[in-house]
């Protein structure tokens, strides 16, 4: 027969362990399902979550897993790979939930945390030093590498907001143009940058100088070299958003991609599912993720409770 579940949280992340604590100490029996794909695993620490400075994020995954076994949530490594939406939700009604390892569940209620890939741009060696030298966010590892040289990879304008931002942490900043040429700069780009004391370098980057297993350089299309210990770079994000696409939900563009329209829970536009982490939003950091799932799991204890009280009315 086919499992039944009051709630299947679809991604293992901050937020998706964060909605299943709230909903197991909620007494709701929840299934995670988790693909095992973390957005921040390439690095070696995350920083800013208060209590939590510094931990390595595999640890705080495995802590969060033991946290939620305490309170009986299930969790099974394994991808959702269809979501099939009953007729009547709001009347208690389910979602057929079908993963790749040929298990199918029911659930009343859905909570999608599957977060975002990041796609590096086409340099050799960008990819295998990224979360270590090769960084995109200052308030993620600025003050590890404070005072360092820093380089900026160039991939669009608003890459110059990157170059602005990360000088807060360096006075030795360069700005490489890579794939952005000079005159698509504007005058207040410029002036900016000539006040923020970073340096502009024409040419396409072809490469990174690497000695001892450390960023030394950044190597330019001329065949020239400059001395960096750190490069940041703006990846292109693609939202995870195929399950919310199946479902029907309302998506809105962004300039980093399309999300999920969502109410201050998390609730979509489809009845019974919400979504939180990565999954609403490019910028959503671990700390940001936790709270919205622990937002969508309160929300969906009372929508349950509700729609339970007003169908024992009838």
């Amino acid at each position: 027969m086919t499992e039944k579940y009051a709630v299947v949280v679809v991604g293992g992340g901050a937020a998706g362990l964060s909605a299943a604590l709230v909903l197991g100490r909620a007494r709701q029996r929840t299934l995670v399902v988790d693909a095992g794909e973390p957005r921040n695993a390439p690095a070696a620490h995350m920083q800013g979550f208060l209590t939590r400075d510094g931990m390595p994020p595999a640890e705080f995954l495995a802590v969060g897993r033991e946290e939620i076994a305490r309170y009986g949530v299930e969790l099974v490594r394994d991808r959702v790979v269809e979501v099939e939406r009953g007729h009547a939700v709001e009347r208690g009604e389910d979602f057929a939930v079908v993963l790749a390892g040929g298990r199918t569940v029911r659930a009343r209620r859905l909570v999608v945390a599957t977060g975002l890939k990041d796609e590096l741009p086409a340099v050799p060696g960008l990819a295998e030093r990224f979360g270590r030298d090769v960084l995109h966010c200052p308030f993620c590892h600025g003050w590890e590498v404070r005072d360092q040289p820093f380089g900026v990879l160039g991939t669009s304008p608003k890459s110059v907001h990157q170059a602005l931002m990360v000088s807060q942490w360096s006075k030795d900043v360069r700005f490489f143009l890579h794939s952005v040429a000079e005159e698509e700069l504007s005058d207040d780009d410029l002036r900016r940058l000539a006040a923020a004391g970073v340096d502009v370098v024409p040419g396409e980057v072809t490469g990174l100088v690497v000695e001892d297993d450390r960023l030394t350089g950044v190597r330019l299309a001329d065949g020239t070299t400059h001395a960096r210990s750190v490069l940041f770079v703006a990846p292109h994000a693609v939202p995870q958003t195929g399950l919310l696409e199946q479902l029907g939900a309302e998506l809105r563009e962004t300039p980093f991609g399309a999300y999920p329209v969502i109410d201050p829970t998390g609730l979509t536009t489809v009845p019974g599912v919400w979504a939180a982490g990565n999954a609403i939003g490019f910028a959503e950091q671990v700390v940001h993720a936790a709270s919205g799932g622990y937002r969508a799991a309160s929300a969906i204890v009372g929508d349950l409770l509700m729609t339970d009280l007003d169908a024992a009315r009838v």
